[in-house]
């Protein structure tokens, strides 16, 4: 089944705020499979100002972060209930690869896989892209923190 999220449920669903919060909608989500979620650039975003004045990148960390993001609903969406309400913490990342700047007025795309699960944690294959061109790519791991 098809599931799409507004901004309001997925700041139900991840602690992260202004202006730290790297998802605006999610387009998709297969339970236990995959997501796609929407993050709108523009030059409104406060790290603009500083990276780079007079060129506007979107800084690659804040890309991988939007990634996790986006894994962490799904993780947290397709878990028992037990787990719903915990914190997920990244563990690490494999296989990162930035392959085209993300600039002001971009619509950047995640797809975020998951690849295995083993007791807390789990590795997901994200890829991030901007008219369906790759910008971005990685393995992440994650686990679940203590429930809140």
């Amino acid at each position: 089944m098809k599931i799409t999220y507004d901004i309001q449920k997925i700041m139900e669903l991840l602690p992260h705020r202004y202006p730290f919060i790297m998802i605006d909608r999610i387009i998709e989500l297969v339970l236990g499979e995959k997501i796609v979620a929407l993050k709108n650039v523009t030059i409104n975003e406060p790290f603009f100002q500083g990276h780079f004045p007079g060129e506007p990148i979107m800084p690659g960390v804040l890309i991988i972060e939007g990634m996790g993001q986006a894994g962490a609903i799904l993780a947290a969406e397709s878990m028992d209930l037990e787990k719903k309400g915990s914190l997920i913490f990244f563990m690490g990342m494999d296989k990162v690869k930035f392959r085209k700047p993300v600039v002001p007025g971009d619509q950047l795309i995640f797809e975020i896989k998951f690849l295995k699960q083993r007791s807390q944690a789990f590795k997901m294959s994200g890829i991030a892209s901007v008219d369906d061109k790759r910008v971005a790519e990685a393995e992440l791991m994650a686990t679940f923190g203590e429930k809140t």
